[in-house]
Order: structure tokens, then C-alpha cells, then sequence
């Protein structure tokens, strides 16, 4: 069975990670298949918004990557680097995907993640969902440092520096980091309702809102801050201590 699952119907494209033995908890196969996923939404001119969700309990619990071995010649510090850049890569290509795409969340939205949903245009989460960036509580650092830029600085960082995994939905919205909260039964039926009220709009003129607006980010330093912060991410996963 595929561990993400693609479909379109209509001007709507579905993702959804499945995987909910793991609570969808993402592979390097996982991340991979997004991206073959994205690829052929991006091209195909009918689709005009993607609904990225998670099948079973949540959303997703994080990144499960796994032992991975280094190639031949290759320095421990250089596998980090080359793996973190690639998992950085992943999560900004939800930022950067040209259509708007709305993250459904439920049952957990955890570590890199949350930083995917954080990435989406919108986050639709059901009243049963938890958020949190628990990297610091066994060592690691953050792949995708955008939380500052979605939340502010000071809520930003009350997440990363606890490490909580228990941010409940309505904190969520409080600061931002969400859109709407609904019931969890409904959560799926209000995602859809929400793609279809971008869908029936002008799909260049939406487009070209969405380059509009990365582009003021972009303007604003958001790729160097990124970019930055995954240095020191990898500083992190390097050196320790």
C-alpha cells in the first residue's frame, strides 16, 4: 500500500500521507513521493488547489527518517548536510508550489510537520489537534525555522524552547498559526468547501496573488533567515553539545 496517496477531482487535488500505523509519520519515500505528487499537480493546468491531509488518527507525527548510510567517501558532517538540505528542500516546496495549498490537520501536527502546515497557505485544523515542535527535547534543532515568520517572534518561541507537543487547536488559532477550527468530523467537508471557494476564482489571477505574496517574503529576508537557520541546524545534528 502507497504511504501517500494522490488524487484529483475536479479543480481539487488531494494528497494525503498514509501511514497512520506510524501516525503518518514521514519517510525519505514519503517525501520523495510529495514531490513526484506536486510535480504533476503543478503541471496540470485543471488543478487549481491542493488539500494535503493524513489518513487515520493525525495528521502527522514528524519526520521518521530512519538510518540512512553515508556514500562512499562521503564525512559524516557531509550525509547531515546533504539529508537536512534535502528535508529542508521537501518543506519549502509546499511554500513554493505556485497554487494555494490547505493543510487539514488532525490528532497530532508535530516537529517538521507542523513546519509543512506552517509552509501551506492555509491550515483548516480539527478541535482535536495537537501542535508542537518537540526537536529540543532530545537534541535536535529545526529543519525549516519558519514558525517566526507565521506566529511571531515571542509565541515562536515559547514552542520551540519548551518543546511542548501539547498546543491545542484554539491556542493555535489564537496565534495565528491556523485558520479555522472545526469539529473533527467535519474537518475534511470544510477543507474541500474552502478549496472550492478558491477553485471557482480566476486560477491566474489567485496564481498570481500567491507569487505576489512569497515574493514580499522573499523581499523580506525569509529565504536567508531559512536558510541560515539551517546552518545552524546542521551545526546542531553535528557537533552536539
Amino acid at each position: 500500500m502507497s504511504h501517500v496517496l494522490y488524487e484529483k477531482s475536479g479543480p481539487i487535488a488531494s494528497l494525503r500521507l498514509n501511514r497512520p500505523e506510524k501516525l503518518n509519520a514521514i519517510t525519505r519515500e514519503m517525501l520523495d513521493a510529495m514531490a513526484v505528487a506536486l510535480d504533476d499537480a503543478a503541471a496540470d493546468d485543471k488543478v487549481r488547489v491542493l488539500i494535503l491531509s493524513g489518513e487515520g488518527r493525525a495528521f502527522s507525527a514528524g519526520f521518521d527518517l530512519g538510518p540512512v548510510q553515508a556514500a562512499d567517501g562521503e564525512s559524516e558532517a557531509e550525509f547531515v548536510r546533504r539529508e537536512l538540505r534535502h528535508d529542508f528542500d521537501s518543506i519549502m516546496r509546499f511554500f513554493e508550489f505556485p497554487k494555494p495549498v490547505i493543510a487539514a490537520v488532525h490528532g497530532y501536527c508535530l516537529g517538521s510537520s507542523l513546519e509543512i502546515a506552517a509552509v501551506c497557505d492555509l491550515v483548516v485544523a480539527a478541535s482535536d489537534c495537537r501542535f508542537g515542535e518537540p526537536e529540543v527535547t532530545f537534541g535536535s534543532g529545526i529543519v525549516c525555522l519558519v514558525l517566526p515568520w507565521i506566529v511571531g517572534q515571542k509565541h515562536a518561541r515559547e514552542m520551540l524552547f519548551t518543546g511542548r507537543k501539547d498546543f491545542d487547536a484554539d491556542h493555535a488559532l489564537a496565534i495565528g498559526l491556523v485558520n479555522r477550527v472545526v469539529r473533527p468530523e467535519t474537518l475534511m467537508d470544510e477543507a474541500q468547501a474552502l478549496a472550492a471557494s478558491i477553485a471557482q476564482n480566476d486560477a491566474r489571477a489567485v496564481r498570481m496573488t500567491k507569487k505576489a505574496m512569497n515574493m514580499g517574503l522573499e523581499a523580506a529576508g525569509i529565504r536567508t533567515a531559512l536558510e541560515q537557520a539551517l546552518e545552524i541546524d546542521i551545526d546542531i545534528e553535528t557537533k552536539g553539545g
